[in-house]
């Protein structure tokens, strides 16, 4: 995966400096390690422009690392350029996404998004997110303390394949 890419358009929105709760990008030597540290259950796709190369991504991260007791619980997040933006590419990038977690065996996916960024809000309640909750002063950036909507997404259960009951009339 192209660790230089992903840092330009995290760059790109941490100069902006109100989409994201990131304010400092990682080198593209810990993007890396990042990427090949990923579990077979996380996923990163990429949004691609042939002229451009990378011009948005999607992570699917586990919530917990260390608890099982979480296994199901995944964690999003989603980083467009600002001309990206609005086009479709957030949609085309969680359909991606959504497939992978439902495969995955993932039930339950949640996003943080800063209480400003309304725009981000409204995408998620969209794909079918709902707010569940908000971290008070959770995010300094410039010295300017701001709340971090949670929001979270059900993916349906995945019907039993065992055995079926059997009803017997008599």
């Amino acid at each position: 995966m192209d660790a230089a890419g992903i840092v330009a358009v995290l760059e790109a929105i941490a100069a902006e400096r109100i989409h994201s709760a990131i304010d400092r990008v990682w080198t593209v030597e810990q993007e890396g390690l990042y990427l090949e540290s990923l579990s077979p259950r996380e996923v990163f796709h990429v949004a691609v422009d042939a002229a451009r190369g990378i011009v948005g991504f999607q992570s699917l991260d586990l919530w917990s690392r260390l608890l099982p007791s979480m296994a199901h619980v995944g964690q999003v997040g989603t980083f467009l350029l600002p001309k990206w933006r609005g086009l479709g590419v957030g949609c085309q990038l969680w359909s991606a996404t959504e497939s992978f977690a439902r495969e995955a065996g993932y039930r339950k996916l949640a996003i943080q998004v800063r209480a400003s960024n309304n725009v981000a809000q409204a995408f998620y309640q969209h794909l079918g997110f709902q707010e569940c909750g908000r971290l008070t002063r959770q995010v300094m950036i410039d010295g300017v303390e701001e709340d971090e909507v949670l929001m979270e997404f059900f993916l349906p259960e995945r019907p039993f394949a065992g055995a079926r009951a059997r009803i017997d009339p008599s």
